[in-house]
């Protein structure tokens, strides 16, 4: 069964949107607050605020890859968000580990803690969607059969 490029992708139905829509409200949030930290007050923590706008990136890229179709963005999918995992654990640890590192939080410090926790939770979610929704192959037709 394959999909008319009108229809949206399985993906971003259902549960798909409202985790769509959740990553896109999260990109919106951490894009807007590192610029608001970098332009005014950047000299108080540059790797916090630095943090803050990588994360918004990721944020942006992974909505992008989830709304998108095809092999190319479920594997861009995998790799923002496997990214943005990695990057709540270790900027998380280190966060508890030495504050000092963080004299102002960003999006990832403490776990997301300044967010709910949802930049701890939404990636294994979005993990499990993803493996949940893996695009199927596309198989040429062969003519004559």
């Amino acid at each position: 069964m394959s999909t008319s490029p009108a229809q949206p992708a399985k993906r971003s139905l259902g549960v798909g949107r409202l985790l769509i829509a959740v990553y896109a409200i999260l990109a919106l949030g951490a894009t807007a607050r590192s610029f608001v930290q970098i332009a005014e007050h950047f000299d108080r923590a540059p790797v916090a605020y630095l943090l803050s706008g990588l994360s918004g990136v990721v944020y942006i890229v992974a909505t992008i890859a989830l709304v998108k179709r095809g092999q190319i963005w479920y594997r861009i999918a995998w790799i923002t968000i496997t990214f943005e995992l990695v990057g709540v654990l270790v900027v998380g640890t280190l966060s508890l580990v030495d504050a000092e590192l963080f004299p102002s939080d960003s999006v990832w410090s403490y776990f997301g803690r300044g967010y709910g926790f949802i930049p701890l939770v939404l990636p294994i979610l979005g993990m499990l969607w993803l493996l949940r929704n893996k695009p199927q192959p596309v198989v040429p037709a062969v003519a004559g059969v």
